[in-house]
């Protein structure tokens, strides 16, 4: 087949290339000529993706991808049209449809009959037939589900894994009709190959969900239950330090039996997708007050941990106050949403002198960030906000002077930090580490 792939981000490349690897032409299309560059020399335009660098040079040099900036003429050429463009939502939740719009209508003015044409980036639901249907039918004079064929397609990856993941996790499909699903449902049959899950219902593959609509829920519901289920724990684990409980291993007991999936709670929910799609929910469902409560927790956790932090060290005025990780996720160079920003806030207003260390950013990268680089020094007290594996290992010797330290993600090992208060989030308290 012919493909093009619109958005050559974390998903979008590895999409593309995956989908060469499988002895398909395949263009990738992107606004960004830096991109573009980077992809036509078989370089990756962003670190971090095991297997990229290679499987993109064996494509880029065997001529099955290439890359450009025109969108529309890629389309032309086409039988089947991937798009994974974000959606972005404001401060307060609102999606901001303007790079996906403009996605689509370049995709309108290159669209011919038959193709197939499916989003990936998770929506609203109602989005992908009501909005780009009507809109790619506007700027191409095509019907969907009469003249092309639409459909939706949720991405279920996860930077840093995404070869893996899209082999190991069901592709959930849905049309605006009959016929764009079973096209829709051919289509990944012949771009992706699947492990063998015998855990579960049915056979690991293309799975058809029925329509436009199921498969959007589907991505919301998933996500959203992660988001709801955290808040949950959240709350559990603010619960058991009132009462002197090690929640962990409360965890530990109620997931040994098979009807309890206790998430772990945590100092922070950052990252592109569970702190924002229960937002593109709620676009749809405003009455769903389990998932505003579950966001609003969640949404607490910064400001909870540090107060929890100003209990055990005494007034912040005039602290100096090391934040350990920028990055939403261990191991993964990305903050979106992360929440260190809302900790130095949270330090800042309370007076502390706030530093941030990360070991996948230089002293510059989080200076660009609007964050204070620790370079080293004595510190009054510190925060771990990301799951870094380097910070398993980290001791009270390197942070000299340090005198309390909040473990908001459960990785420090307490005999390493002999002589300070460890905090941990529904580890039942303050501990001063003898």
């Amino acid at each position: 087949m012919r493909i093009t792939v619109v958005g050559l981000g974390k998903i979008g490349l590895p999409l593309a290339v995956q989908f060469a690897g499988l002895g398909h032409h395949v263009v990738g299309a992107d606004i960004d000529d830096r991109v573009v560059g980077a992809v036509k020399d078989a370089r990756p335009p962003f670190p971090g993706e095991p297997g990229l660098a290679q499987r993109l040079a064996r494509v880029v040099g065997s001529g099955a991808l290439d890359a450009t900036p025109d969108t529309a003429a890629a389309v032309f050429d086409s039988d089947a049209v991937v798009i994974v463009v974000p959606l972005f939502v404001d401060a307060q939740g609102t999606p901001r449809f303007d790079a996906i719009d403009a996605a689509t209508e370049a995709v309108g003015h290159g669209l011919r009959p038959g193709t197939l044409v499916t989003y990936e980036t998770t929506l609203p639901v109602g989005t992908t037939r009501n909005r780009f249907g009507a809109h790619l039918e506007r700027v191409s004079g095509l019907r969907p589900g009469a003249d092309f064929f639409l459909a939706f397609s949720p991405e279920r990856v996860s930077s840093g894994r995404v070869f893996g993941d899209l082999a190991r996790y069901p592709k959930l499909v849905g049309g605006v009709d009959e016929a764009s699903t079973r096209r829709a449902v051919a289509f990944y049959e012949a771009v992706l190959e699947f492990d063998e899950r015998p855990d579960l219902a049915q056979r690991n593959g293309v799975w058809d969900l029925g329509s436009a609509e199921a498969a959007e829920l589907a991505k919301l519901a998933e996500t959203t239950y992660r988001d709801v289920n955290i808040g949950l724990a959240n709350q559990f684990a603010l619960h058991a330090d009132r009462l002197g409980v090690d929640f962990q291993r409360v965890i530990e007991g109620c997931n040994s039996q098979p009807f309890s999936h206790l998430h772990r709670p945590g100092i922070a929910v950052g990252g592109h997708c569970i702190p924002v799609y229960p937002w593109l929910y709620l676009t749809g469902d405003p009455d769903a007050t389990v998932v505003r409560a579950a966001r609003a927790a969640n949404a607490a956790m910064p400001e909870h941990a540090v107060a929890r932090l100003a209990e055990s060290y005494g007034d912040l005025a005039g602290a100096t106050v090391v934040v350990l990780g920028a990055c939403y996720r261990g191991g993964v160079k990305e903050t979106a949403f992360s929440g260190v920003f809302a900790i130095v806030e949270a330090l800042g207003r309370r007076g502390a002198r706030v530093l941030v260390q990360d070991p996948l950013y230089g002293p510059g990268e989080l200076e660009a960030l609007g964050l204070d680089a620790y370079a080293g020094g004595c510190v009054d007290a510190a925060v771990v906000h990301t799951d870094h594996p380097e910070y398993r290992t980290l001791s009270r010797h390197e942070l000299p002077g340090v005198q309390v330290v909040l473990d908001g993600r459960g990785v420090l090992d307490p005999p390493r930090w002999s002589g300070a208060v460890l905090i941990g989030l529904g580890r039942g308290g303050a501990v001063a580490v003898p």
